[in-house]
C-alpha cells in the first residue's frame, strides 16, 4: 500500500528515546529567556528553530552538544519546567505518540538553587497537566521520565538513588548521557549495580559517539537492557553483497558482539536524523539502521532531540519510507519492539499494543 504523509502521521507511535531538553519549543524558549535575560542567537520563533537544526548540523556529537546552553538555560524554575514538560508531552501526543519515556539530567537544572527532587517534581506535574490537555484534545498517552546522569560530571550514584526514590511516581527508568567519546559506561559502574540490585531498568548511551567498545562496556561490564542509539555495532558486522536500498538481502559475518546483541535482542534505540547531524550517516537511505533491520536487530525508532534536528517521530518514520523504503509492516514492527522494550509495566505494554498499536495499524490498511 502507498503510506502517504496523513496516513503515517495518523500512526500510533511508541517513542523510548527522547531528551526534554532537546524539544522546546522555539517559541517557548524566546519567552523564557526574557524572562531570565538569557540572550538568544534569534528571537523570532521560525529563526530560532533554524538556527538550532543549522547549529546542530555540525557532524560533531560534542558541537551538538552545545546548542543545549540554550535550552538549559531557561529550563531553571520549577514553572519553566513543568511548562515544558507538558508542551511536550502535549506535541508528542499530536503526532500519534501513545507511549513515551522522556529522559533528562536533574543536575542540570539547579543554577537557581533547585534541589534534585524539586526538578523531578517540577517534570512530573508538568507531565500529568500534558497528558490531561491531551485527553481533551482527544488524544491518549502515557508518558514516564527516565533520569539522566551526565557522564561527565560523576554524579551517577546520586541520580541512581533519586531515581529510585521516584520509581513509584513517575521515573521508569536511568540513563547516562553526554560526551560518549573519553567517558565509558564503566566509570558510572558502581550506579548500574545499585539499580540492578534494586531490580530497576536503565538504557545507556552507547555505540553513538564511540563504537563496539563502548557498546561491550555498557552492555557486559554495566548490564544495560537497551543501547541509547547502538548504530555503531555495524562497525562488529563484515557486510557482504549490500542488497538493495534498503538493505534487504544483505549478506554478513557478525563478530561475537554484534552476535550477542542479535541473539539477545538487545533493542536499540535508533534516531536517524539526529545520526545524521552527528556523522554517522550522510542521508536516511545509507543509515545503519535499514541494514540492521534486515538483518533481525532489535531495531526501534526515535527522534532523540526534536528541536535540533526539526523532526517529529512522524518525519522519521516518512524518511524511513520515503529514503529507505521501510513499509508499513516494518514500521509496525518497529513499533511493537518499541512498546514490548518499553520501560512500563507489563500490563501498560499489553494496553499499549492491544488498545492503541494494532488497532492503529489495522485501521491504517483498511
Amino acid at each position: 500500500m502507498s503510506l502517504t504523509r496523513e496516513t503515517i502521521a495518523a500512526l500510533p507511535k511508541v517513542l523510548l528515546h527522547d531528551h526534554l531538553d532537546g524539544g522546546l519549543r522555539p517559541a517557548t524558549i524566546i519567552e523564557l529567556a526574557a524572562q531570565v535575560d538569557h540572550q538568544l542567537p534569534a528571537t523570532e520563533p521560525e529563526a530560532l528553530g533554524e538556527w538550532f537544526v543549522a547549529a546542530a548540523d555540525s557532524g560533531s556529537l560534542e558541537r551538538y552538544l552545545e546548542t543545549f546552553e540554550h535550552t538549559i538555560a531557561v529550563m531553571q524554575t520549577t514553572d519553566a519546567l513543568a511548562r515544558v514538560a507538558r508542551e511536550a508531552v502535549v506535541d508528542l501526543a499530536a503526532d500519534g505518540v501513545v507511549y513515551a519515556e522522556l529522559r533528562y539530567a536533574p543536575e542540570q537544572h539547579q543554577r537557581h538553587g533547585l534541589t534534585l527532587q524539586q526538578v523531578v517534581d517540577a517534570v512530573h506535574a508538568g507531565i500529568a497537566e500534558g497528558k490531561a490537555e491531551a485527553a481533551r484534545a482527544g488524544h491518549t498517552i502515557e508518558a514516564g521520565t527516565l533520569l539522566s546522569a551526565m557522564r561527565q560530571n560523576d554524579r551517577a550514584d546520586e541520580i541512581a538513588e533519586l531515581t529510585l526514590a521516584n520509581r513509584d511516581r513517575g521515573a521508569v527508568g536511568f540513563d547516562i548521557a553526554g560526551p560518549e567519546d573519553g567517558f565509558p559506561p564503566s566509570r558510572q559502574r558502581t550506579a548500574f549495580q545499585t539499580l540492578r540490585e534494586a531490580n530497576f531498568p536503565y538504557t545507556i548511551h552507547a555505540g553513538e559517539a564511540a563504537g563496539p567498545e563502548s557498546i561491550w562496556e555498557a552492555l557486559q561490564l554495566c548490564g544495560a537492557l537497551r543501547l541509547g542509539h547502538g548504530v555503531r555495532i555495524i562497525e562488529d558486522i563484515e557486510l557482504g553483497p549490500a542488497g538493495d536500498a534498503a538493505g534487504a538481502g544483505t549478506q554478513a559475518t557478525f563478530g561475537r558482539l554484534a552476535s550477542w546483541v542479535l541473539d539477545r535482542q538487545v533493542p536499540l534505540e535508533v534516531c536517524p536524523c539526529s545520526n545524521l547531524q552527528t556523522g554517522i550517516a550522510a542521508s536516511v537511505a545509507n543509515h545503519p539502521i535499514s541494514t540492521l533491520w534486515h538483518l533481525g536487530f532489535a531495531v526501534t525508532i526515535n527522534t532523540d532531540n526534536r528541536l535540533m534536528s526539526g523532526t517529529s517521530m512522524s518525519r522519521e518514520m516518512e524518511l524511513l519510507v520515503t529514503e529507505a523504503g521501510w513499509t508499513l509492516d516494518d514500521l509496525e514492527e518497529a513499533t511493537l519492539l518499541a512498546a514490548w522494550n518499553s520501560f512500563a509495566p507489563h500490563h501498560i505494554k499489553q494496553q499499549i499494543v492491544t488498545r492503541q498499536v494494532e488497532p492503529g495499524f489495522a485501521a491504517a490498511r483498511a
